[in-house]
């Protein structure tokens, strides 16, 4: 179907034919003539109706485009709001495994369990895992206080820090840490016990040695938080409480 602009010319050089008949129907027309009035009068009826139904189209087009319009207005403003309001600390989990790799990992624990060891990479360091929106909510109230979900994912980032650099020091050799680590690593190694072989674990004084975290009763509570959402657990001995990853 042409579209209105065409159909817009045709009528208009239609009724200028029309007009020039009419204009020469002061004299009387052959019979042929007027036939040839009425074909022409025909014909832009025709165009008319054609034109009425392009114009319909259009406003049909143009409905469709303003729904349009305003769907996408609606889907940028809720993708707005949910990059003003996303959390900060995003729980993350593994990606699924392919068979290959699950075939090799199943190969890979049978070995470890025949030879008795657990291999662990030299450079891994266990991190807590961030508290999830639906766990938050399942911690008592009395619990929380007035700790928001925020700042409970910011001690789980305190913890990690603290974890992180705290095996940093512990993995070096000696010779290439100065007084400070130094004292610091035999610290480490002294609070070692046989139930924290293979475990990674912070005391206090990790918190206060490699973050601005305060270690007062707020703390305290986030702690109970932390162990209600099972991220650690506590193991005394020596005077000396370790916080374990869970």
């Amino acid at each position: 179907m042409a579209d209105l602009e065409e159909i817009s010319q045709h009528i208009h050089d239609k009724i200028s034919s029309l007009q020039l008949m009419l204009d020469l129907s002061v004299t009387e027309l052959p019979q042929h003539k007027i036939k040839k009035l009425g074909q022409e009068l025909f014909t832009l009826e025709r165009l008319l109706e054609e034109f009425e139904k392009c114009v319909d189209q259009q406003k049909q087009q143009l409905k469709h485009l303003k729904e349009t319009e305003e769907s996408f207005q609606k889907t940028l403003e809720d993708v707005m709001h949910i990059k003003d309001n996303s959390p900060i600390y995003i729980p993350r989990k593994n990606g699924p495994v392919s068979g290959s790799e699950a075939g090799r990992n199943q190969h890979e624990a049978v070995d470890h369990q025949a030879d008795g060891v657990k291999k662990t990479s030299r450079n891994f360091v266990k991190e807590m895992e961030f508290i999830t929106t639906p766990e938050f909510e399942s911690i008592p109230q009395y619990m929380k206080g007035r700790v928001s979900y925020e700042q409970l994912n910011a001690a789980v980032q305190s913890f990690n820090a603290a974890v992180t650099a705290k095996y940093k020091i512990l993995r070096q050799p000696g010779k290439t840490l100065n007084n400070h680590s130094r004292k610091l690593q035999q610290r480490f190694k002294d609070q070692e016990t046989k139930e924290t072989r293979g475990q990674f674990f912070i005391v206090e004084e990790d918190i206060r040695e490699f973050t601005q975290t305060k270690v007062d009763k707020r703390f305290q509570g986030i702690l109970n938080m932390l162990r209600h959402c099972q991220r650690l657990r506590e193991l005394r001995g020596g005077g000396v409480t370790r916080y374990m990853l869970s």
